[in-house]
């Protein structure tokens, strides 16, 4: 499986702005897809997750101001992030599981300015 995100940038504080990923290769294995963050100095933390399982998860400090969602096929995944605040700051990653491996995209960069 490989991903390519795309998206995020710089946003001011309070403002929206997307992320895209587009999974390509055998995603018929995938079971979970999302996106993770990684700030500077800190460790790489889930952000958002759909699960063929347990359908969609959200860490406590994104819950309500992000959306993910997939498309039927789970080719993609989207996450919209509204009222976005300096500490969203970092690195987003598209995520793709199967039974047995972690996939990465590239990262993508949203700085969110105060």
């Amino acid at each position: 499986v490989q991903l390519q995100a795309s998206g995020g940038g710089l946003v001011q504080s309070g403002g929206s702005t997307s992320l895209s990923c587009v999974a390509s290769g055998s995603t018929f294995n995938i079971n979970v897809i999302g996106w993770y963050r990684q700030a500077p100095g800190k460790q790489r933390e889930k952000v958002a997750s759909i699960s063929r399982d347990v359908g969609i998860d959200y860490s406590d400090s994104v819950k309500g101001r992000f959306t993910i969602s997939r498309d039927n096929a789970w080719n993609s995944v989207h996450l919209q992030m509204n009222d976005l605040q300096p500490e969203d700051t970092a690195k987003y990653y598209c995520n793709a599981q199967t039974s047995r491996i972690h996939y990465w995209g590239q990262g993508t960069l949203v700085t969110v300015s105060s």
